[in-house]
């Protein structure tokens, strides 16, 4: 059996270290042009060949977007741009304007290219086809039931792979295909730069009636009309497998490191114990649990099991539920004195009750007796971000591991 591919979101290098550290097979990460997320990190050309080698060392991939819609201004910088990515020792391209298409097949023939979701691929034929110009893999579009899946698979088996995003934020439009935000206020989705128009406030106005805001629902406070949950489909892994997907996709390039960690280490740990025995396979309650710890809003199965109805949507807020704080970052061990080495990223105390997040692993709750500072000397409290102290810890855990800390109620 193939074991399918579990790819993470790399918005920066130090969640694509985070994500190939936690068990990510593959990441997908942006470079400052050609892709749909102008407001993560992204990647200079120096990083992209770090974080590549850094993922190739352990036998991990790197795949980048190029799938932004572009004008013929923007098509004009093409060549050049396809010029200094050339260097790079990319896994694969990921793309969804057919022009873009042709020029890197042209400039850059035994590179793999994987056709985005933006290409709106809900159907059999048109995986086909991109399997006919040269595509190596079709990422499908959220709007696919399981059932819609599952025959795009068999009409393609062996033709070309299927990927599927299993996790994260859904958009309202058609596989992210929007012009709200363009049209509110200039910034452009396809071109990576949405505003989340959809998750505003809204009220309903009569055009007779100026300045008489009517909510569309009950609630004087408005309501989220266009405001989707998140999808998760951690419950779903063993028949997303056997449905005959080459590679599971968490959305999030703009998300932080503790979600990146978080995501990817529970989906690796499902995945992987499927797979062990997949006859007497069942989710792990606690694993399951560790997907509402993270920053995220209410979830949704999306359109795995059909159209959602109204309960794909959230109706009284656009708001995430953030129910824990990311602490710090593990970075060494002191296996004289039991203690770890952290990075800190936000207030600790002295007493602090805190989760480690260790790749492979369960959670479990540390207590920090105590706090030293670089000097050794004890402290109550590390309230700046990067600053590097030491708790107590009896047992060695690896570098990168993270604390968090549940919010008070």
């Amino acid at each position: 059996m193939n074991k399918v591919e579990l790819l993470a979101p790399a918005g920066s290098l130090e969640k694509l270290k985070t994500a190939i550290l936690f068990g990510a097979d593959a990441v997908y990460c942006g470079g400052l042009n050609f892709g749909l997320r102008a407001g993560a990190d992204n990647f200079t050309v120096e990083e992209l060949e770090e974080g590549i080698e850094f993922a190739h060392q352990r036998d991990k991939k790197v795949y980048m977007t190029l799938n932004m819609i572009p004008h013929n201004q923007e098509l004009a910088q093409l060549p050049e741009y396809i010029e200094e990515i050339k260097k790079l020792k990319l896994d694969a391209l990921i793309i969804s304007d057919p022009g873009v298409f042709a020029a890197v097949r042209r400039e850059m023939p035994e590179m793999e290219i994987h056709i985005s979701t933006q290409a709106n691929n809900v159907n059999w034929a048109s995986a086909l086809f991109w399997a006919e110009q040269g595509a190596k893999r079709i990422i499908l579009a959220r709007e696919l039931s399981r059932d819609e899946i599952k025959e795009i698979a068999a009409k393609t088996e062996g033709k070309v792979e299927l990927e599927y995003f299993v996790h994260g934020a859904m958009c309202i439009s058609y596989s992210g295909r929007c012009l709200l935000s363009n049209y509110f206020i200039g910034r452009d989705a396809n071109k990576g730069d949405c505003a989340q128009s959809c998750r505003w406030e809204y009220h309903l106005v009569e055009e007779k009636r100026p300045g008489e805001y009517y909510p569309i629902e009950e609630n004087d406070q408005g309501t989220f009309i266009m405001n989707s949950r998140d999808l998760n489909l951690a419950e779903e892994i063993p028949e997303l497998i056997e449905l005959g997907l080459s590679s599971l996709k968490i959305e999030g390039r703009m998300k932080s490191v503790h979600y990146a960690a978080t995501v990817v280490n529970t989906y690796r740990q499902l995945i992987d114990r499927y797979y062990e025995d997949p006859d007497n396979y069942e989710a792990d309650p606690e694993l399951l649990a560790e997907l509402r710890k993270i920053s995220h809003r209410d979830y949704t199965k999306g359109f795995y099991y059909g159209k959602p109805g109204a309960e794909g949507q959230r109706y009284e807020s656009s708001s995430y539920l953030r129910t824990y704080d990311f602490m710090g970052v593990v970075k060494d061990y002191d296996s004289e004195n039991k203690e770890a080495v952290v990075e800190v990223r936000n207030k600790i105390f002295k007493g602090d009750e805190l989760e480690l997040i260790v790749p492979g692993q369960k959670t479990f709750t540390v207590t920090a007796d105590y706090l030293l500072d670089e000097e050794g000397a004890e402290i109550e409290a590390a309230p700046h971000p990067k600053q590097l102290i030491k708790i107590p810890l009896a047992a060695e855990v690896p570098a990168g591991s993270l604390l968090r800390r549940q919010k008070e109620n």
